[in-house]
């Protein structure tokens, strides 16, 4: 329990100068709100770091108190933006409460929603890194390494694979096409040509 009756705190934002936060304030009035305790600015939605209000309302928040927003976009750009956000709220042991989403963090549906919001960041997470590796796995089969502009471009590529396919030892091809021979070992592993001869002294060059 709070030491002290929950104090309601409101925080309103629009992205440019030419909107207006008198939506915002009407919500946060009808809600109780104080008009003393809504912090206003107009800013995009960056980093707290610039959004001095932001950070200053959550900084005012003690133990049982509660943020109230009108939208959850008032609070961040994106899912996990939001996420961290309320989760500095909620180190404050402060909670998080959305006039017109179903969000409110002091109740436990409220708080059930917030997990399945956090369980929904975790996923984007692992499907953007799932996206990475499988656009990095496609990149190395065109000769594309580590997601750099390559060095083994098509016209490249078709000439390996004929000097190869002709028994040329991959030395000598890299010499030719002007390559290292390690772009060119980590091209033949990707792509697998056959067959392919390697000079009897490069047996560790590829270990």
């Amino acid at each position: 329990m709070a030491d002290h009756p929950p104090i309601l705190f409101g925080y309103a934002r629009v992205s440019t100068e030419d909107q207006n936060l008198d939506l915002q304030r009407d919500a946060f009035r009808g809600h109780g709100v104080a008009e003393n305790r809504i912090y206003e600015e107009k800013a995009s939605g960056a980093s707290l770091a610039k959004r001095p209000q932001l950070a200053a309302a959550i900084k005012a928040l003690r133990k049982g108190d509660v943020l109230v927003v009108w939208k959850l976009d008032r609070l961040g750009r994106n899912l996990e933006e939001l996420i961290l956000t309320v989760r500095r709220i909620q180190q404050k042991e402060a909670h998080f409460r959305c006039l017109t989403q179903p969000i409110d963090t002091s109740t436990p549906m409220g708080t059930l929603i917030f997990h399945i919001f956090g369980a929904m960041a975790q996923f984007e997470r692992e499907l953007g890194r799932e996206r990475t590796m499988a656009g990095l796995a496609a990149a190395r089969v065109r000769g594309r390494i580590g997601g750099r502009k390559t060095v083994l471009d098509e016209a490249k590529q078709a000439q390996a694979r004929e000097m190869l396919a002709a028994g040329m030892p991959i030395s000598k091809v890299a010499t030719k096409l002007k390559l290292g021979r390690s772009t060119l070992y980590k091209w033949r592993d990707a792509v697998r040509p056959a067959p392919v001869v390697d000079d009897p002294a490069e047996d560790g060059a590829n270990g």
